[in-house]
């Protein structure tokens, strides 16, 4: 490479190139990133909005290039044959994808190993395809930059567990602190001597090195790699919890110590059947168990939060400009999607504007959720009218989209279900519905139902719709109506803000007809 290209290649971090052209750009064109870990290879396409990258394509193969490597120094012959031919897919893919060059990073085996560098100019020679071999504290520094991007302002510990090995990073007020390296990785710990008790005391002695660079970290402990998502499976297997989106799933200490008992006490090919784990995962989540019973112990996190962003996302948070990491990944998704989507792409903002003033004591929080159903209020508009209110449900609280927790996701979905259906019982999803408290299930009933009022002044993006007001001692709901809205005031429309002063408990007020 010569000195030009090389000092381009330095300035775009393992991309070599520039990918968010335009810094102001909500939307992001196809990049493509090749994970070669110790466990899998996996090509993750990324499209959409640019602060909040939706998957476009998502592939791993179980390779277990790291497999044997604890006793022989070398990678594992199959999982050599494996990984090259599933990087010669990804390339062909790829191509079909217009996603330009491929990026592809590898991690603790390939680093590791012997013949790790000679298995690299396989793969270049082979496919064209360039490993960046990134070492231990980049893998952490990476991953933990991936957390970041969906917990914008994030403070923790991100603990990322591959087959090889395990990273710890300290991340506060979106900034990268302190990193370690080890080799806990449930692979090398297969035949630690001594058995379980060899590998407790050997686990212990590793932490106990760990901790003292790390110091003490009781904030939140963001989980990050396959072994931790296989796991959290399992808890919600426990606990019969009925959202299985593993994004921000949230586990106690308590819990952790009680999923390793249910794993124990279980047919473990029973279990991975019910929780869909793969064989080659299942194989490796007892050790990960002993792994994470033993990082609980040690930090003491107040919650643990597991996170499906990582090193893949870390590369692209790596480039983005500073006031594209500001922005919230979770309005920025639904400005793409309402810009995608929606019949008046723009009208959410004027719908936002115009029933804003029913929530004045709203928090910040709460105001953002708002905001995102009116952004997405319309996006649904293609699906069968029956079907729009369970489609809106089951698109929130399923979607890829960053920023959110559980309850959110529930709070969020509720309100666009309302947005087409006045009523929320007997559906499918009654079970999701106690995840929230009846309080919140009623307020956003009432934010759906504002927007199901709203949507038939629907005129033109900026639209001036007229005022609506709320007075809760006397619990009065004024509408005044804008000279252009109020021809559009017709039955139906009666109907529905009729519905909206219902679910506050407040008698209506119409002026301007």
């Amino acid at each position: 490479m010569d000195a030009e290209n090389q000092a381009a290649s330095t300035d775009w971090g393992h991309f070599g190139r520039p990918i968010f052209d335009d810094p102001s750009a909500r939307a992001l064109s196809r990049v493509g990133v090749v994970d070669v870990g110790s466990n899998s290879v996996r090509l993750v396409v990324f499209d959409g909005a640019a602060r909040s990258p939706a998957y476009f394509f998502n592939e791993k193969i179980m390779c277990a290039l790291g497999d044997g490597l604890a006793e022989t120094g070398r990678l594992s012959p199959q999982g050599r044959v494996r990984a090259l031919s599933a990087i010669r897919r990804f390339q062909r893919l790829a191509q079909g994808m217009n996603t330009g060059p491929l990026t592809a990073v590898a991690t603790a085996a390939v680093r590791d190993a012997e013949d790790g560098p000679e298995f690299r100019d396989l793969v270049e020679q082979e496919t064209g395809l360039r490993l960046h071999v990134i070492d231990g504290l980049e893998e952490a520094r990476l991953s933990a930059q991936g957390v970041l991007l969906g917990w914008p302002g994030a403070y923790g510990l991100v603990c990322d567990i591959g087959g090889a090995s395990m990273e710890l990073a300290e991340i506060n007020d979106g900034l990268v602190g302190r990193r370690v390296t080890s080799q806990l990785g449930p692979l090398r710990l297969r035949n630690i001597k001594g058995g379980k008790k060899g590998r407790k005391a050997h686990i212990r002695a590793v932490l106990a090195d760990l901790h003292e660079t790390m110091g003490d970290q009781h904030n939140r402990l963001f989980l990050v790699g396959g072994s931790w998502r296989a796991i959290a499976r399992i808890d919600m297997d426990r606990r019969d919890y009925p959202l299985h989106v593993l994004h921000e799933y949230r586990m106690s200490r308590k819990a952790v110590a009680a999923t390793a008992r249910y794993i124990a006490e279980n047919d473990a090919e029973e279990l991975r059947t019910r929780c869909g784990v793969s064989a080659q995962r299942m194989a490796l989540v007892p050790l990960a168990v002993e792994v994470l019973k033993e990082v609980v112990k040690t930090f003491g996190p107040r919650d643990i939060a597991i996170s499906s962003y990582g090193i893949r996302e870390g590369m692209l948070y790596e480039q983005m400009p500073q006031r594209l990491r500001d922005r919230d990944p979770l309005i920025e998704a639904c400005y793409f999607s309402e810009a995608k989507d929606a019949r008046l792409p723009g009208f959410g903002r004027t719908l936002f504007d115009f029933i804003r003033p029913l929530f004045n004591s709203a928090s910040r929080d709460r105001l953002r959720l708002i905001k995102a159903a009116c952004l997405l209020h319309d996006v649904t508009w293609r699906a069968h009218p029956d079907y729009r209110a369970e489609l809106c449900f089951d698109n929130a609280t399923r979607a890829n989209l960053g920023g959110l927790k559980h309850s959110e996701r529930i709070f969020l979905g509720l309100a666009l279900m309302h947005r087409y259906s006045n009523s929320r019982k007997g559906t499918r999803f009654e079970p999701l519905f106690d995840l929230l408290p009846e309080t919140d299930q009623n307020a956003a009933e009432v934010i759906g139902k504002a927007m199901r009022f709203g949507a038939m002044l629907w005129l033109k993006k900026d639209a001036e719709l007229g005022r609506l007001k709320l007075y809760p001692k006397k619990k009065v709901l004024e509408l005044t109506l804008s000279p252009e809205a109020a021809p559009l005031f017709g039955e139906v429309a009666e109907a529905r803000f009729q519905s909206l002063a219902d679910a506050l408990g407040a008698n209506r007020v119409v002026n301007g007809t």
